[in-house]
């Protein structure tokens, strides 16, 4: 009997220092937001291969974004500019929020579209896990194991879809 409790206690050990393997994505050419539920569809060669779900969004996340401070996510379609490896958000992947027609409804209500969005990971100094809630001020956050593998495997250039 102290074999079999030994022996359960010794797998308890392994398992658990097993390291799961760290998310890896083939290249990605679209990427799909729903803000509503939550979730990036990613896709490769037109199909679509991961979805991140619970993503974390902007501290007022109805509605589009129209203004620097609103603490919206911008809806539309948009690319991704460039990763950002020196991030205050572990890393980051720029979105080229403001478009034409962001900045012309911003200008028509005589004020700034603001800008700087992106999909990034938690913040730096956070200890571990995620930030609850909605915090961003307009971006898009994910874990930090997904962003390191949106990082590697979402070109510049690629095409992003935010949905309402």
């Amino acid at each position: 009997m102290i074999r079999y409790f030994a022996a359960l206690a010794l797998n308890l050990v392994i398992d658990s220092a097993k390291a799961e393997a760290p998310l890896t994505l083939p290249d990605i050419d679209y990427i799909r937001v729903v803000k509503s539920a939550r979730e990036m569809t990613l896709f490769s060669g037109g199909k679509p291969v991961y979805t991140i779900h619970g993503l974390q969004l902007g501290d007022a996340p109805v509605g589009p974004k129209h203004f620097q401070g609103d603490e919206r996510t911008p809806e539309g379609r948009y690319t991704i500019d460039y990763g950002n490896p020196a991030s205050s958000y572990h890393l980051s992947l720029q979105i080229s929020y403001p478009g034409p027609r962001d900045l012309a409804y911003a200008r028509a209500a005589g004020r700034s579209p603001g800008g700087l969005i992106f999909i990034h990971g938690q913040p730096n100094d956070w200890p571990g896990g995620r930030v609850p809630g909605d915090w961003t001020d307009g971006c898009i956050s994910v874990s930090n194991e997904e962003i390191e593998a949106l990082y590697e495997a979402v070109p510049d250039g690629t095409v992003i879809d935010i949905e309402a």
